[in-house]
This record gives structure tokens, C-alpha cells and sequence, in this order.
């Protein structure tokens, strides 16, 4: 269910949200367009994510929810999104939802969305799978480091309490690669 601060092709057709886009009238939020007056803040782009995933159990994760936090400037398409484990559920765009273990302290709720914390976040980028996928989501870890939503501290804390689940010495080792670099 979008915001009533957001516009989406339900209301309009594309076409004239393009064209108030390009009038400076409205700009982009995701799959959705808001006044340029309307602050661009977490929840209004969680907003924009509920529209697009049509269904109110898809939580926003990894790089949707560094760009809900604020730590990316595009959502990154397809979304990424995940349900409690055992939840089927119809897609309704192309985003990629995963089955996954979280609890109620993991989730924020936006404007009702669900949605991964910052730190949780940053600890499930951190243990992609795969180097193509560390690479795509490196900058969405430094982003959120970088505009304070995450403590480099609270992530190793964090990554020494989830002991011996998988990719946890790997996570370990990227973010003192990310923090070096820093």
C-alpha cells in the first residue's frame, strides 16, 4: 500500500509522472514519484518498496534496505527482499526473496514495512556468498558505515556472537578489507 506522500501508476498514468518529473515537479522514489517538496527520508522510500513487492510479509534486506536506511542514493533493481522462512508468498515484481531465519529484534517497521536493521544489514552483506556479490554490495556496508546508521565496532561485536555460522570469518575479513580502505 504506497504513501500518501507517494505517487505510483495506480494513481497516473506513467507517462504524466515522467512528465512532472521532467517539469521538476515530482522526482523518482524507487518505482514511485513524490512532490520535491516531500522529504526524502527511510520512510517514504520503505513506502515505495511496499508498492512495488505488493505483499506486507516481504521484509526489504541487503541493498533495498541500505538504500531505505539512506547509505545508497538508487534502490538497487531487482530489490532484494526476504520472508520469514516457511512464508510462501506470489511475486508480484522481480525481486529476489529469500527464505531466511529472523526474528522480531531483527526487523524495523517503516510506515509498517518491514525492514532490516542497519546493523543486521550490514552483517548479512558482509556474508554473501561469492566475490561478484561482496563486490556489488561492499559499497552499500561502506555506505552505511559512512553515514553513521552502522558502528564498525557493533559489526565486529556482532560477527563474534554469531560464532560458527557460515561465512562469519569471511564477513571478518571484509570489513577490516572495508575499513581499510577507508
Amino acid at each position: 500500500m504506497p504513501s500518501s506522500r507517494l505517487l505510483t501508476t495506480d494513481d497516473w498514468p506513467e507517462a504524466e509522472l515522467r512528465a512532472a518529473t521532467l517539469a521538476g515537479d515530482l522526482v523518482e522514489v524507487g518505482a514511485c514519484w513524490a512532490s520535491i517538496a516531500e522529504p526524502q527520508d527511510p520512510a517514504l522510500r520503505a513506502a515505495s518498496f511496499a508498492w512495488s513487492t505488493g505483499d506486507p510479509r516481504v521484509i526489504a534486506a541487503g541493498r533495498t534496505a541500505t538504500w531505505i536506511w539512506g547509505a545508497r542514493s538508487r534502490p538497487p533493481l531487482p530489490h532484494d527482499a526476504c520472508v520469514q522462512a516457511g512464508q510462501r508468498i506470489h511475486r508480484r515484481g522481480g525481486e529476489r526473496i529469500r527464505e531466511v531465519a529472523i526474528t522480531p529484534e531483527d526487523l524495523v517497521h517503516l510506515a509498517g514495512v518491514p525492514v532490516t536493521p542497519p546493523v543486521r544489514t550490514a552483517l548479512d552483506l558482509l556474508r554473501v556468498h561469492g566475490q561478484d556479490a561482496w563486490a556489488a554490495s561492499a559499497e552499500s556496508v561502506a555506505g552505511l558505515i559512512a553515514i553513521g546508521e552502522v558502528d564498525p565496532q557493533a559489526l565486529r561485536d556482532r560477527l563474534e556472537l554469531l560464532g560458527t555460522v557460515p561465512m562469519v570469518r569471511q564477513a571478518e575479513r571484509r570489513l577490516a578489507e572495508l575499513l581499510g580502505r577507508s
